[in-house]
């Protein structure tokens, strides 16, 4: 297996490039979680595996995309390879955004529950779809009868008269949007791009590295309390909660209240001078100010979905890592600090 394994869809705020900062200020620790799960870039950027690993999402469709990795990679690697067709691409949503109620509940309900097949599309469908929105359930498309059809303004509520509708009283839809062309086949022509293995090898090797990764499903506080954290000994906790309210498209992540940042903020900070914890907590450099004792540390994202545009992405120069103070202080690795807040 490779040292570093990709995660095989691009993720807004993705911390692949964050891991090597954050790595040498966990250190060796029994137990790791991870409660805003996405892409698990710095998991699958860990130089070493803990003996205890949980991660957790709210949005079921990236749960259940781990988990069916972790269990049935080879189902996952024959449904995600397809090529890219526009047709597809819209039923493929539709019926995915189907499944979304039931699909949360059965995983909420059985820890070993997955579906591969919703797994691939959704692999696939994120691989060739452009920008945010896919499976977020907020747009006018919908199927009847078989048929995708636009919602009627009577029957949609206020929602279709914004630039991203949401169809309100008419149940959940999709926006319908040309796929993804500059360089997309699909999982495997973006994993091309990243010089990796074939999609079948690649689904195993993550397989592998996750097989004993523990995959919830729900409210990320539920990770949080001492039986999954310090009860397993020195816990190491990234926290990379959506950006707050006003710093990013309020459509860009389905399962979001708007004021999550600010509750994990007030976790970290109740939570940091705890000797069995080394916390870590990602943001904009504006969004959370910490009280000393935290290290403060700048970084430089990729760019996310900016890559599927023109490249451009001022956000990507405002990523920060702040360090709770139990975390190790590596010595002249360290990369710019900025000042600490109060």
């Amino acid at each position: 297996m490779s040292d570093v394994l990709q995660a095989p869809f691009v993720w807004f705020g993705g911390k692949s490039r964050a891991a090597p900062p954050i790595w040498p200020r966990l250190g060796e620790v029994a137990n790791y979680v991870e409660p805003f799960a996405g892409s698990l870039a710095v998991l699958l950027g860990s130089p070493r595996i803990s003996t205890h690993e949980t991660v957790n999402d709210l949005d079921g469709f990236i749960c259940n995309a781990w988990r069916a990795i972790a269990q049935r990679p080879d189902e996952v690697a024959q449904h995600a390879d397809w090529p890219v067709n526009e047709c597809d691409l819209h039923a493929r949503h539709a019926w995915l955004v189907g499944q979304r109620d039931t699909l949360t509940h059965r995983l909420e309900g059985d820890p070993d529950f997955c579906d591969a097949k919703i797994a691939g599309w959704w692999l696939w469908g994120i691989a060739s779809w452009i920008g945010s929105g896919w499976c977020s359930g907020k747009g006018p498309w919908h199927v009847e009868d078989g048929l995708l059809v636009k919602a009627d303004r009577g029957n949609a509520g206020q929602g279709v008269n914004r630039k991203r509708p949401h169809l309100g009283n008419a149940g959940q839809g999709v926006n319908r949007k040309r796929p993804h062309l500059g360089n997309a086949q699909g999982v495997n022509r973006q994993l091309e791009a990243c010089d990796g293995p074939p999609t079948l090898e690649w689904m195993r090797e993550l397989s592998d590295r996750l097989r004993r990764v523990r995959v919830c499903c729900g409210d990320w506080k539920r990770v949080c309390g001492p039986s999954p954290t310090t009860k397993l000994g020195m816990t190491a906790v990234v926290l990379d909660p959506p950006y707050s309210e006003g710093e990013r498209d309020m459509d860009l992540y389905s399962c979001d209240s708007g004021t999550v940042a600010a509750d994990v903020r007030a976790w970290a900070i109740a939570h940091g001078d705890d000797p069995l914890m080394r916390i870590v907590l990602c943001g904009y450099d504006s969004e959370h100010s910490m009280h000393n004792g935290w290290e403060c540390v700048e970084w430089k994202a990729n760019g996310g979905y900016a890559s599927q545009g023109d490249g451009s992405n001022d956000n990507a120069e405002r990523e920060t890592l702040w360090f709770s103070p139990h975390c190790l202080r590596p010595g002249a690795d360290i990369p710019k600090q900025l000042g600490l807040g109060l």
